[in-house]
């Protein structure tokens, strides 16, 4: 199983990140040749007080920017809001972004990435690290919460008991195979049964908690800032056998845009 952990000692200090305020602490989870898929990356950073990234645009790809904790400043064509708690902002291809942390307090952060089909991706810096930039209305940008009140508690792939899952951003969200990001919450001695996809590939971000994951029959414990990618025709499944909760995200893309399936392995974890 691969698993790649967001650890805080073992990130390298970057500044000036697309001519970001600095500097902050980032770290290269994932990559474009760990996947098949239009999937182009997973990055995570800890967003130092008066830290973040500057202003620029991805053209022919796009990115998902996720914070999960504290508070932070989402820049998105230009208008930025603050945002307090987990939010996830979709920046699609070519559209303006950052991020920059005005709190004194670290911020944990994590990016996701995809090529849109047929697309040569690149980037441009446009020179602006919005330090003090004037801030409107939260509700002006589009900014998913990772809200636990709005979670709907269902069983998953024949799993055990019923885990909270929301949608945050879906396929319709993306010109890219983006399918969706989503936010779980598994209560102890719950279960993400075990299940297949044969053309989508995914990525579990373990946000709080701890369980045991399995990929293609092989089991081991992970936690908090775990990444965990499941690549086509994989099979996984998760299951919480702690006393505590297990907060994730799940990103999810398509080899073909839209086209998502599944096949459910009956077999809900709890015994692995």
């Amino acid at each position: 199983m691969r698993v790649a952990t967001a650890d805080r000692e073992s990130m390298e200090e970057l500044s000036d990140v697309h001519g970001g305020a600095g500097p902050i602490l980032f770290t290269r989870l994932w990559e474009r040749d760990d996947f098949e898929t239009a999937f182009t990356f997973v990055h995570a950073a800890v967003l130092l007080p008066g830290g973040g990234i500057g202003l620029h645009r991805h053209d022919d790809s796009e990115e998902i920017f996720i914070t999960v904790d504290n508070a932070a400043q989402f820049t998105h064509n230009g208008r930025t809001a603050a945002v307090e708690g987990g939010g996830a902002v979709p920046l699609r291809s070519g559209e303006n972004h950052a991020i920059y942390n005005h709190t004194g307090r670290e911020t944990r952060w994590f990016n996701v990435h995809c090529v849109v089909p047929g697309g040569d991706p690149k980037s441009t810096d446009l020179g602006d690290d919005r330090a003090g930039a004037e801030l409107e209305s939260t509700d002006r940008l589009p900014v998913g919460r990772l809200d636990r009140a709005g979670l709907e508690y269902v069983r998953c792939h024949g799993g055990r008991g019923e885990v909270g899952v929301r949608t945050i951003w879906g396929p319709e969200d993306f010109r890219s195979n983006f399918h969706f990001l989503a936010h779980c919450l598994m209560p102890p001695d719950t279960s993400i049964g075990y299940h297949r996809h044969e053309g989508v590939e995914e990525v579990y971000i373990i946000v709080e908690g701890g369980g045991r994951m399995t990929v293609d029959d092989e089991t081991r414990e992970v936690g908090s800032w775990d990444t965990i990618p499941s690549r086509l025709g994989g099979s996984h499944g998760l299951y919480n056998h702690t006393g505590e909760d297990l907060e994730l995200l799940v990103v999810a893309v398509c080899a073909e845009k839209g086209r998502f399936d599944y096949t459910d392995l009956g077999d809900d974890l709890g015994r692995r």
